[in-house]
Order: C-alpha cells, then sequence, then structure tokens
C-alpha cells in the first residue's frame, strides 16, 4: 500500500471529484426522464441465435418497459438474433419485429404487440419452402473472402429468417421479388431483393461508425464486442482520431490519443536518435508487443543502452509504418502473452491495415516551429484497387523531408575559485581565454553568444511504401499478405570535441577550432507476411501464415576523427551494421460452438507458432577502432569520434529459434456472464520453456453496465539484441590503452564469477475494472491493475575490473565490463480511466473524450552481485545504481491526462485538445562528491505541464478537406536543467537526457490538405 500511495493522493486530490461527476452523470442520464416518450430510449444489446421472448425481456429490463402480447400468437419461441448499440427503442423494434410480420404500439407507456395480417405462420428456420417458395443458399463473406459466421438473416416483412453457419453458409425459402435483409455486429446492413438466382454470394462491408468501437484484440476465439462488453481494456483508435493530432507519425500520434502509452522525440542520445522509444503503463518498450492485424512485428536492430528511458531495452518502430496505411490502433491495456507470446507483459499495439477499394486519400502536411526551425513536410498517399471481383490490393506510400531543431543554450564554462574552468574546458587555465576566444569558441570575442551544438530533435528523411492485399481462391480457400519497406535516414550529432591539445579526444591537428561529430544513421526495415485462410469441415477456420521481417542501421561518424591517429586521421569513418531478422510461421484454428454444454457461446482457438530470430554485428571501417599511435605517446582515445566503430573482433552472427503452442477459449456462460481463458507453452533453443496464462471475466450488472477482470502470468524472453551484443570502446589513461566492454551472455568467463545467462521475465498482472454507457452518448470505464515483474533483465553498471579481484586476471587489458542479467524485481500499479460522450445537436455534431492514466513503479527487490564479485574489492559492487533506478521508476510521467473536444458544424470541424504530462525526476552524478558525505549522486524534479493543440478543419468538397492548426499553441516547455548539474554541460544540453516527458521543441504550426478520391 506504501508504494501505492501517489496513486492514491494524486486521485484523491485531483481526479476524485471528476470521478464522482461522472458518475453522478452516468446514473442521471440512465433514468429516463419524466414525459420521455418510451419509444425514444436508447438501448445497447447483442443477441444471437436465442428466443423472441428472451429479447423481449432483455428489452423490457433496460428500457423499463413493458410488452403485452401472446406468445402464441407471436411465436415467442422462435430463435431470433438482435444488435443495437445506442439506438433508439423504435430502430430496434422495426428492425426485429418488421421481419417478423409483427405490428406494436404504445398503449399506456407499454408496448402492445400483434401479429401483422399478411404474416406467415410456421417454423421460420426449418428451411421448408411453402408454396411458390424456392430455396434459396448462399454465403456471406467480408470483402475479403472470409466466412461469417452467426449473420441474422430475415426476409422483410415476414417472420421468416435464418443465420449462417460456422463456414458462412445458410439455406432459406423465399419467394422471387421478397428482400433478404443480412445483418452482422460490426458491419453495415445489406438488403437483396430475390430473383431467378437461387445461390447467392453476399459482401458485408465494415461500418466505419461500427469500427470505432468494436474489436477483436486481446481475444484469439472470440468475437467482436463494445466497450461494455469486453472483458479487458481497449483503446480504440480510429484514423481520423489520429490523423486530428496533427502529428505525422504513428508513435506521436498514439502518444496524443492513448492514456498510458508514451512515445517522445530524443536529441543527443544514442540509439534512441534512430528509433523513438514508446512503452505502455510506464513500463519498459520491450514490455510491449505490437502486432500488425494481429501478427507479431519484428524490432528494432539495436540496444539502447544511453542513460534515458528504456536503457539496456529494444524498441519497436512502430514509425516504420506510413500512418494513411491504418484503420485503426487497437491499443491493449492489458498482459496477453498467454495469447500472442513472448513480451506482451504490459500490453499490446495492434495495427490494422486498410482493406479499402476504390477509393483513395492524399495527403500533404507542411509545419514548423515558432523558433522558424523543425520545418518540413509530409506527403502520402493510400489506394485500394480491386483484384478481381472480390480481391482486393490496398497500397500505401509515404516521404517525409523534416530539418532539426537547436534549444541548446550558449556555450557557458564556469568558472571557479582557483581560475580553471569546469565542464568542457576541465583544468583550463583563465590564461587560455584569448586563445578560445579567438577560435570563436565565445562568438567574435563576446562571451556566451556561441552554440557549440545542437540539442533538439533530429533532421531526418524518410520513407516507407506498404501493401495490404488478399483474393479468394477456389473450393473456400483465400489468399492474404501484407508488409512493406522503409528507409529513413537521421542526421543526429555528438557534443563537441574542444581544440585544447591536452584533450583526449581533440585533433587539432585537423580541426585547430574543435569539432562536432556528424552522426548520420540510416535505418532499413522490411517485411513481408503471406498467409491462407479456409474454412474447413465442421466450422473450423484455418489461418496459416508465414513471414519475414528485418530491420538493420547503418552508423556513420562524419566530420569526427580518431585522435589516436592525428594528421593520419580521416574525417569520416563507416561505424558498422547491425542488423535483427525475424521469420515466424503460424498455424491457427478456431471454431465457434453453439448450445455447447448449455451455453448461449463458445469459442475456441488453438495453433502453433515457430520463430526464428537473427542478430548480426557487422564491423565497421577498420580505422573506426583502430588505436593509433598517439595513445601511447599523448593519451589520444581510438576509434572515431562519436560513434566508434564495431570492432571485428564483435563482429557477430546468432540466431535461436523457439515454439510456441497456444490454446484460448471464450463462452459467454449467459447473457450476462462472460468467461475467456488462454493457456501458451513455448520452448527456446537457447534457455529453455516457459508456460503463460490468462483468465479474463465480464460480468453484465445490466446491459449498460459490467465489471470486468483479468489475472495474467505472462513473460518476455531476453532478446537476442540484448544477451548476443558485444561492444568496445577503448580509453587512454597515463599512457595505457583500456577497454570497456559490453559482453554477450554466452561469454564464459561470466559463468566464472557466478553470473547466469538471463533467463524470461516472469510476471503477473491483475485488472478489475467498470464500464458503464449511459444511452447512446455516453461511455465510461474505469480500470486499476498491478503488474508485478520477477528477475527483470537489466543491462549492469559498468563494473571496474581493479576493483574486483575475481575478474582482474580474467579480463587483463579490460578497465570496465558490463553485461545483462536479471537483476530486479518490480511492482507497477494504476488507474486508467476513459469517458467519452458523443450527441448529435440539429445538423452539428459534438464528440468529446477525457482519458487519464495514474501509476508508478517500485523496485521491490534488487539482487546483491554474485559472491565472487564482493570478494576483495576496494569498493561494494553495485549491478544496478541510483541513475538506473531513476530510469525505471521516475523518468516516466506517473500521470496523464487527455482531454479533447470535436465540434462539427456542417463543413467546418474545430478540435481542441489538452494533454497533461505529470512530473518526473532524473538523477545523476555528482560532478564533485560532496566533502564529509557518501552522496555520489543528485536528482531534479521536473514539474508537471499541460499542452494544447487546436486545429480548424474546412471541407470545400467531398473531395478536399484543408486544416490549419497548432499543437503546443501555448509553447510549453519542461523546467530547465539546473546550469550547477553536470548533465547541463556548460549549456549544451538545457533540457534533461535522463528523463521524458513530451519533448521540448514548443510550438509547432501546420496546414494539412486532405484529398479523397
Amino acid at each position: 500500500m506504501n508504494q501505492f500511495l501517489l496513486v492514491q493522493r494524486t486521485l484523491k486530490r485531483t481526479f476524485a471529484p471528476f470521478v464522482l461527476a461522472l458518475l453522478a452523470i452516468t446514473v442521471t442520464m440512465a433514468r429516463p426522464g419524466l414525459g420521455q416518450d418510451v419509444l425514444n430510449k436508447p438501448v445497447t444489446l447483442t443477441l444471437e441465435n436465442v428466443e423472441l421472448r428472451d429479447v423481449l425481456s432483455g428489452l423490457e429490463t433496460q428500457a423499463d418497459v413493458r410488452f403485452i402480447h401472446s406468445p402464441t400468437a407471436i411465436q415467442a419461441g422462435r430463435r431470433v438474433s438482435v444488435t443495437a448499440r445506442h439506438e433508439r427503442l423504435s430502430v430496434v423494434l422495426d428492425r426485429l419485429l418488421t421481419p417478423l410480420a409483427i405490428d406494436y404500439s404504445v398503449v399506456a407507456g407499454q408496448i402492445l404487440l400483434s401479429v401483422h395480417p399478411a404474416g406467415a405462420v410456421g417454423n421460420p428456420n426449418d428451411g421448408s419452402p411453402t408454396p411458390q417458395e424456392q430455396p434459396y443458399t448462399g454465403r456471406v463473406v467480408t470483402v475479403t473472402g472470409e466466412a461469417l459466421p452467426g449473420v441474422n438473416l430475415a426476409i422483410k416483412g415476414t417472420n421468416r429468417g435464418a443465420s449462417t453457419d460456422g463456414e458462412g453458409k445458410f439455406r432459406i425459402a423465399a419467394n422471387p421479388g421478397e428482400v433478404l435483409v443480412f445483418s452482422f455486429i460490426g458491419y453495415a446492413n445489406q438488403q437483396v431483393t430475390l430473383g431467378d438466382q437461387l445461390d447467392l454470394q453476399i459482401k458485408l462491408v465494415e461500418s466505419s461508425d461500427l469500427l470505432q468501437e468494436v474489436t477483436v484484440i486481446g481475444s484469439r476465439a472470440g468475437t467482436a464486442r463494445t466497450d461494455v462488453d469486453r472483458p479487458v481494456p481497449v483503446d480504440v483508435l480510429s484514423a481520423k482520431e489520429l490523423q486530428q493530432t496533427g502529428q505525422v507519425e504513428i508513435g506521436q500520434q498514439v502518444q496524443f490519443t492513448s492514456p498510458s502509452f508514451n512515445s517522445t522525440k530524443n536529441g543527443i542520445n544514442g540509439i534512441a536518435n534512430y528509433a523513438d522509444p514508446a512503452s505502455l503503463k510506464g513500463l519498459s518498450p520491450d514490455q510491449m508487443l505490437v502486432l500488425i492485424d494481429g501478427k507479431r512485428r519484428h524490432q528494432f536492430a539495436a540496444v539502447q543502452n544511453n542513460v534515458t528511458v528504456g536503457k539496456g531495452t529494444v524498441v519497436t518502430d512502430m514509425n516504420t509504418i506510413p500512418a494513411l496505411a491504418l484503420e485503426r490502433v487497437e491499443v491493449l491495456r492489458d498482459g496477453a502473452a498467454a495469447q500472442y507470446g513472448s513480451d506482451a507483459i504490459a500490453g499490446i499495439a495492434n495495427l490494422v491495415l486498410k482493406k479499402s477499394v476504390g477509393k483513395g486519400v492524399a495527403s500533404i502536411q507542411y509545419g514548423q516551429t515558432s523558433k522558424g526551425d523543425g520545418g518540413g513536410y509530409t506527403v502520402g498517399l493510400n489506394y485500394g484497387f480491386a483484384l478481381g471481383k472480390k480481391g482486393y490490393l490496398n497500397l500505401t506510400g509515404n516521404y517525409q523531408d523534416v530539418t532539426g531543431t537547436d534549444r541548446s543554450d550558449p556555450y557557458n564554462p564556469q568558472p571557479v575559485t582557483n581560475g580553471t574552468y569546469t565542464g568542457i574546458y576541465t583544468n583550463v587555465k583563465a590564461t587560455d581565454e584569448a586563445q578560445l576566444k579567438s577560435r570563436a569558441f565565445w562568438g567574435d570575442g563576446t562571451y556566451g553568444t556561441f552554440r557549440v551544438t545542437k540539442y533538439g530533435s533530429n533532421a531526418m528523411k524518410s520513407g516507407q511504401i506498404f501493401y495490404n492485399a488478399g483474393v479468394p481462391l477456389s473450393k473456400g480457400w483465400s489468399l492474404y499478405s501484407f508488409g512493406g519497406y522503409s528507409q529513413k535516414k537521421v542526421f543526429a550529432q555528438a557534443f563537441i570535441r574542444t581544440a585544447l591539445a591536452t584533450s583526449a579526444n581533440s585533433n587539432p591537428d585537423l580541426y585547430p577550432d574543435g569539432y562536432v561529430p556528424q552522426l548520420p544513421g540510416v535505418s532499413i526495415d522490411y517485411s513481408t507476411v503471406v498467409g491462407l485462410k479456409r474454412n474447413l469441415p465442421g466450422s473450423w477456420m484455418l489461418d496459416f501464415s508465414t513471414g519475414y521481417g528485418k530491420n538493420y542501421l547503418d552508423q556513420s561518424a562524419e566530420n569526427s576523427s580518431n585522435a589516436s591517429m592525428g594528421a593520419d586521421s580521416p574525417r569520416n569513418f563507416y561505424a558498422g551494421r547491425i542488423g535483427f531478422g525475424q521469420s515466424l510461421t503460424e498455424l491457427n484454428f478456431s471454431k465457434g460452438f453453439r448450445d455447447f454444454a448449455g451455453t448461449q457461446s463458445f469459442n475456441l482457438a488453438l495453433g502453433a507458432q515457430y520463430r526464428v530470430d537473427n542478430f548480426q554485428l557487422t564491423a565497421g571501417d577498420p580505422l573506426a577502432y583502430f588505436t593509433g599511435p598517439l595513445a601511447a605517446t599523448k593519451n589520444k582515445t581510438p576509434g572515431s569520434q562519436g560513434r566508434v566503430g564495431i570492432d571485428a573482433l564483435d563482429a557477430t552472427d546468432k540466431s535461436r529459434s523457439n515454439i510456441g503452442l497456444y490454446v484460448d477459449v471464450e463462452s459467454d456462460i449467459s447473457s450476462r456472464f462472460l468467461v475467456a481463458a488462454a493457456l501458451r507453452y513455448e520452448n527456446y533453443s537457447d534457455f529453455g520453456s516457459n508456460i503463460s496464462g490468462k483468465l479474463a471475466t465480464r460480468l453484465k450488472l445490466s446491459q449498460s453496465m459490467s465489471v470486468r477482470g483479468s489475472i495474467n502470468k505472462g513473460f518476455r524472453a531476453p532478446l537476442l539484441q540484448q544477451i548476443a551484443n558485444a561492444a568496445t570502446t577503448s580509453t587512454v589513461q597515463s599512457g595505457v590503452i583500456t577497454s570497456t566492454k559490453q559482453l554477450p551472455s554466452d561469454d564464459p568467463r561470466l559463468a566464472k564469477v557466478g553470473i547466469e545467462a538471463p533467463k524470461p521475465e516472469t510476471s503477473w498482472n491483475y485488472n478489475l475494472g467498470f464500464t458503464a454507457q449511459a444511452g447512446r452518448n455516453f461511455l465510461f470505464t474505469i480500470d486499476a491493475y498491478q503488474i508485478d515483474i520477477a528477475d527483470r533483465i537489466i543491462i549492469t553498471e559498468n563494473l571496474a575490473v581493479a576493483n574486483v579481484a575475481a575478474l582482474k586476471p580474467l579480463f587483463t587489458g579490460f578497465r570496465e565490463i558490463t553485461f545483462f542479467t536479471n537483476q530486479i524485481n518490480t511492482r507497477t500499479q494504476g488507474i486508467d480511466l476513459v469517458a467519452s460522450y458523443k450527441t448529435q445537436l440539429g445538423k452539428n455534431r459534438l464528440n468529446a473524450s477525457l482519458a487519464l492514466t495514474v501509476n508508478e513503479t517500485k523496485i521491490t527487490n534488487a539482487k546483491g552481485a554474485p559472491a565472487a564479485l564482493q570478494q576483495d574489492t576496494k569498493a561494494t559492487v553495485v549491478l544496478i545504481d541510483t541513475i538506473s533506478r531513476g530510469l525505471i521508476e521516475t523518468s516516466q510521467p506517473h500521470t496523464k491526462i487527455l482531454g479533447s473536444i470535436s465540434y462539427q458544424m456542417g463543413k467546418l470541424n474545430l478540435t481542441l485538445r489538452g494533454t497533461y504530462f505529470g512530473e518526473v525526476t532524473a538523477w545523476e552524478k555528482l560532478s564533485k562528491p560532496v566533502a564529509g558525505t557518501s552522496n555520489l549522486h543528485q536528482s531534479q524534479t521536473f514539474g508537471g505541464k499541460t499542452v494544447l493543440d487546436a486545429s480548424v478543419g474546412y471541407s470545400f468538397s467531398k473531395l478536399l478537406t484543408l486544416t490549419v492548426g497548432s499543437n503546443n499553441f501555448t509553447d510549453v516547455y519542461p523546467d530547465r536543467v539546473y546550469t550547477n548539474y553536470a548533465s547541463y554541460t556548460n549549456g549544451q544540453v538545457p533540457y534533461t537526457r535522463n528523463a521524458n516527458q513530451f519533448g521540448f521543441n514548443g510550438a509547432y504550426y501546420y496546414g494539412t490538405m486532405l484529398l479523397n478520391f
């Protein structure tokens, strides 16, 4: 409980009044007003193949009304299906009763049912033809050719109906000229006038309105469900919502639409320059699994080892997918390793691709910051082509070209009392100031006007091409495929290397005025998935797919130098390539059972998965890691500055495989009670097996209110990029060349000092939530969760070899070593709240939403170093220190609030959005330990801030829409770093690199032209 005090305090002081107000609104709106027409009452329900009397009973409970009828006359025992979401009772009754030839009327506040004179009497589902009727048969599929079981069929104006079987097939008796109505949750209704053709092929189209509320993520076995019906919390973010953020990359779009998702741009921060860290619930980036159309997405090639959010982890670069390719994004805020495998401890982001045909969209956006930098444009094009009569090919292209930003301060070396300067010019005597000024380090001799480096978001050029295709084949088979190619060139840079001859990194022979290394990196990403689907006998659905994805990062160092070579050093270096590839083959079966063991529905899914991972390190130019003669004579640092090349001795090519088996069941035990369970077994070739499981449930208190909960036992396997990575950085001290070495986990020397190879992290994830839907306009969900992670994998601090007796004989020539190990246990506790309100105001439409997350992660246990490392040491061996703890516990906001309101007035759309990012705390080492104390670290807390965005859009026609807007139009910045902190680096970094809130570029203004055709 003590670890959750922050959550409790925040809710009590800030959000409790809001929660109480929302609940009051819920209760108020749920009660019908006096004099309200009973037929205007909103209802929401989904019932498939149930008796008519049960449907009427559900409507009575939900609408607080009574039906007067003769069960015999209306044949109350016949089975029907009905779906309604936030719809008036009259609309639902028309849909339900008209095909059954039942009339209704309101008498004294009650609804009287009577049989229409033209109605036929008989069993509506026996399929036997009456005089002059014909037996119509057929199959109902999606636009991609996938079968749709459970679709409701009704002959308009009669009491006859049927439903499709597990293969989407149906049979019904009808007269030519009658109208057959098809309806199914998540799809637009379709009417067909019957004629001479007795075998029908029906293709239902997904409804864009329903897609914002219906999802299947989080259940391999279940069917599409609405917010109130889900047993787990899911954010369904439509393409329109994502575009309205004004952001152009998926990571940043989701950052401003999903409460627990965080993704922020970095500056001068190692691998984070090339792939933005994205996380869920304040956990690590690699504890969130990314899917595309339900298939696992490969990760980025390189490990992020800088001191920032996600240190020692690997991200999945969501920004390699063009935003225009997406129909929606589904963010599952619940553990799902038992269903989808490793990495889904915090949850899942599923990117759902467009399948539309015959229509397209083109987007052009240009913008820049209020400082006049960061300017650039993004152009995108999406179009869907029909393949034959039922196939599709949806193509998307995107290109982005943006300049970087600079938020550095003027260079400001701080003088001290003994006449020397600290920071970059450590031990520079005041007498050298004239020389420094003459070399323009203080402008034209004026102190405090020269910026020696740029600190901000990086300049970038990127292009993506993505496709999504599907086509039906013969004998019930259908083929699908998706994938794409991305190339991203990022122009990052390093800190200044001064001109002083005494500096280990300087090379005055090449750069008499000092230099700033430029660090361009090219990230190439490509992938493809090919699959086959078929409805098998017995209503089983088969899905077989295989795919391959790869990312590699080519890094260079330009305007650089190998200081140990002096004048003989080149200025430009190729630092090497880091690559990661993943192949994935899956076989999945699913089936929906009717009347199974007395349940209302029972869905089963099971399958197998085979995955192969490959990690490669390719050496850079030999001179990028070469040790030159000046290393020994002048203590000059070997290797290319800014980005040391990959040493040929560290080059590697390692692979591993794993096999996964899973079973997933979901059942509506009754119309109110849902239970879902999953079990998964995985076996890895390098460390063995793991079993994970999940149990989830949802209980409807009424048709509009539910409670839900889940328990997950999950895991995250150590990534190949972590355990196979090696890196060597050389330095010189007193003429002696020493190296800092990151060791691969299979280095035999680690085992000799008691370091075991990393094993999987394991987790227990608990979720308890409440959902309410008041009328057709208001939706409210609140979920509390706790995630306990054991044996969490971290990269250790740099261990000084000279201080540890057991390391000296094993690592001769190394100054420091570091490696990955299972070191800590953590507990994350939090609450997510989401509320939305939608209403039609005459011809205008209002959409409003409010979402918040409050969470906190604490390290509950940290293992001590093995006994062999604790003997005869000059200092205590610490595998994780205060700074790394802070990156896990305090570097991401504990609180985030998203509020938005959008108002559509004819062709004009106004949007206002506010996002509050809570405080963060960053830790760093003291530049000088405080005398008389053992304190080696200091911290700074950066206060919470609110960022406001606004946009105005106008649709000149169905073809053209123009939008102008501003993100952070109040020009809010994070708190600045104290100038006496080491991380301030004398003006180069005024905003911390050790924590992540919302970036530091200030206001951004943009204009967007959208063409729909």
